[in-house]
């Protein structure tokens, strides 16, 4: 592996003199906050346990500071990007900063909930700088659509990371809790200030870890028909499961039918269940279907 320059990473110089000369000004649309501070990005790249053998997809490299430190230490990176104006410029940057691993860096300039593929070996790990406004579903979908994916390591408004993490019974336990929880298990990681990033967030941000299942959960019931549990049951949290499953069920003696099948309370909420319990309860599907028709017959 060839040794990056020195100053090959990004201070706050380099950053605000990146932006400038490309006419950039951060936008709150896309959650633009670029981090300043080269041993913020060292430190993300340590927490991840980036490897030398990894291939590491990241999304939203803005202009390149976690970039660069990945390439510092991984195989490879590739990096999606959404903006026509930062992805066009990204390869530039590495070429000019870190030459002798320039061939090792790929540039997919797409939005990244559309990205089903990418160019090169699979990646192994996804490490990144998420926007705030769509970091659960970018993560969500890249869990999904890239299996390879071992570890993962986002940074996160400190709000999502404590939902992505949190465990049954909290109160910030919700469909990000248990949809994360599907691929992996989760756990805060840290915590990030916000003078290290141009412009300053007026929120905090977390670091948020998710080391994929070993094997998948054991059910029979979809990834797709699992999360519709999930989604019905908190979309009325404070109802019991028997009511806020009616409508998934065709009705409340329906969703209590398969409630109880699945050995779940009715009357328990879903901020108290596993995503194994969810899985047991989308499993069940017939026992509600079985109890709709007959509640249909006895009108």
């Amino acid at each position: 592996m060839t040794s990056p320059t020195p100053d090959a990473l990004l201070g706050p110089a380099d950053v605000r003199e990146l932006a400038a000369a490309l006419g950039v000004r951060p936008t709150k649309q896309r959650g633009q906050n670029f981090v300043i501070d080269a041993n913020t990005v060292r430190r993300i790249v340590r927490t991840a346990g980036v490897r030398p053998d990894d291939v590491v997809v990241e999304v939203g490299p803005g202009l390149g500071s976690l970039t660069l430190a990945l390439l510092e230490a991984a195989d490879r990176v590739t990096a999606v990007e959404i903006d026509d104006v930062l992805a066009a410029a990204l390869p530039a940057t590495v070429a000019a900063r870190m030459p002798g691993r320039a061939e090792r860096f790929a540039l997919v300039h797409s939005d990244a909930m559309h990205v089903t593929e990418l160019p090169g070996p699979a990646p192994t790990a996804l490490v990144a700088n998420l926007p705030y406004n769509v970091a659960v579903p970018v993560l969500l979908h890249m869990l999904e659509s890239f299996p390879g994916i071992e570890r993962t390591l986002v940074m996160v408004q400190s709000e999502v990371a404590d939902r992505l993490a949190a465990a049954p019974g909290s109160k910030v336990y919700g469909v990000p809790s248990v949809k994360a929880n599907w691929y992996a298990e989760v756990k805060r990681a840290g915590a990030i200030g916000r003078n290290v990033f141009w412009p300053a967030p007026n929120v905090d941000s977390g670091l948020v870890s998710l080391v994929r299942r070993a094997e998948p959960l054991k059910t029979t019931a979809s990834r797709r028909e699992v999360f519709a549990v999930v989604d019905a049951a908190f979309a009325q949290r404070r109802k019991t499961l028997r009511a806020a499953l009616a409508g998934w069920a065709g009705s409340a003696a329906a969703a209590e039918a398969a409630l109880v099948a699945a050995g779940v309370s009715p009357q328990a909420r879903g901020e108290s269940l596993t995503v194994e319990e969810f899985a047991r309860i989308a499993e069940n599907a017939g026992n509600a279907g079985n109890a709709g028709n007959k509640e249909q017959g006895q009108q």
